[in-house]
């Protein structure tokens, strides 16, 4: 199913406090992925990623029953430039909102599908602020896990990454 409406994303942190918004818009829906497209509406400066300028685009994959989302970051000609995995609750979708809670732990795979494992001191850090039950913290190690496993078996999103999606 294809659809193309305007969606505000959401991130929470664990208490419920909001971290982040954007806006995006719908690309499609199939079944429990949803996929979103979006730029960034300005400059951000990311630790490991140096700056990343107003207008960059990225193609966000959401599955409504997994504990993570993937973001592939595209170059000015379509061709993928990162992918950059955040391991979340799983996302609840609204009529014109998608909200979902961040657990701190990220995975960033470049175009050689390398990969590297982030965050995981933030999110002993925050599972120690916040109280996260050990089903959450089981279910995070899991998904990184799962992720993994996707990236080296090419699975979607990881497939053809060099391709435009536009």
């Amino acid at each position: 199913m294809t659809r193309q409406s305007q969606i505000t994303v959401r991130v929470l942190k664990y208490d419920g406090t909001e971290y982040r918004r954007w806006d995006a818009t719908m690309a499609r829906q199939e079944d429990r992925l949803i996929v979103l497209d979006a730029e960034f509406d300005h400059d951000v400066q990311h630790h490991l990623l140096g700056e990343i300028p107003r207008g960059t685009r990225t193609l966000e994959y959401y599955w409504l029953d997994r504990w993570y989302n993937v973001f592939r970051f595209l170059e000015a000609d379509g061709t993928t430039k990162l992918f950059y995995c955040n391991v979340n609750m799983p996302p609840t979708i609204g009529s014109s909102s998608l909200t979902y809670i961040d657990l701190d732990i990220d995975i960033l795979v470049r175009p050689d599908f390398s990969y590297q494992i982030l965050d995981l001191e933030e999110f002993a850090a925050n599972s120690a602020r916040y109280g996260y039950p050990e089903h959450v913290k089981t279910r995070s190690h899991e998904a990184v896990g799962e992720l993994i496993a996707m990236i080296k078996a090419r699975q979607i999103p990881f497939v053809d990454p060099f391709v435009s999606n536009r």
